[in-house]
């Protein structure tokens, strides 16, 4: 346990799934967390007074990641609470699993804009306010390499997640910035519940995956919290699976 003592970490789509188990992990770890929520402010103040009755220290932020605007204004308001930021966790996404024949540009463009151009916007927002020697965590999927059909897009734009991760681990080495990547497989959720996960869809899920369990948020959590801490200081420009052993 803190393995993240004195370190300021900020999670993008935080409040849920996903995001709120590696909102709990870094704090507990020893992170002070400021964490972005889109539109659930009671799911993300929840998290907060959980957090904070273990003892430890969040804060939630609304802002809209296909924003710039909002983005500075995420990065602002951990700057002036908290200080400069030493991990970012670009978390927030969205999917849908359509064929080519019904896809649409304008569901095109929501896939792309949350999970394309918000973390690249979200990661050239926060460097003003980042530590030299800091670690972005990019959240990925499984689905840019294993190519579901269904998936044309949702696929595509998680392969170009690929991209920045590796681009900009280069491009930021020089400032000890190290950016990494985490892609998960399947993992139970309450979106994905909510988007249709039955049991009996999780157990099709399940037997394609050799350690013969679905995910569970806390699987990335605590991917995430190693590749953000010292431990994981020689460690960049890597994109990780977290699938139970799917490919």
């Amino acid at each position: 346990m803190n393995k993240l003592a004195n370190k300021v970490a900020v999670v993008t789509g935080g409040s849920q799934g996903i995001g709120a188990g590696i909102v709990r992990k870094l704090a507990k770890e020893g992170a002070t967390v400021v964490f972005s929520y889109n539109s659930n402010r009671d799911a993300a103040e929840k998290l907060v007074n959980e957090i904070e009755t273990l003892g430890y220290k969040a804060i939630a932020v609304k802002a809209d990641v296909t924003k710039t605007e909002d983005l500075d204004f995420l990065f602002k308001q951990a700057a002036s609470q908290i200080g400069k930021i030493d991990i970012l966790v670009n978390n927030a996404g969205v999917f849908t699993f359509q064929p080519i024949e019904v896809i649409t540009v304008e569901e095109v463009n929501r896939l792309f804009s949350t999970n394309v151009f918000a973390p690249m916007f979200t990661i050239k927002s926060a460097l003003d306010n980042f530590n030299d020697g800091g670690s972005i965590v990019n959240i990925g999927s499984i689905v840019a390499t294993s190519a579901p059909a269904a998936a044309v897009a949702y696929s595509s734009s998680k392969a170009a997640v690929d991209g920045i991760t590796k681009v900009l681990s280069k491009e930021l080495a020089p400032r000890k910035i190290r950016v990494n990547q985490i892609n998960p497989g399947s993992i139970r959720t309450e979106g994905a519940q909510k988007a249709g996960l039955t049991e009996e869809l999780e157990k099709g899920l399940v037997a394609g995956i050799p350690l013969g369990r679905i995910g569970f948020p806390e699987d990335i959590a605590n991917m995430t919290a190693f590749l953000a801490s010292d431990e994981a200081q020689w460690t960049t420009g890597e994109i990780i699976m977290v699938s139970g052993g799917a490919r």
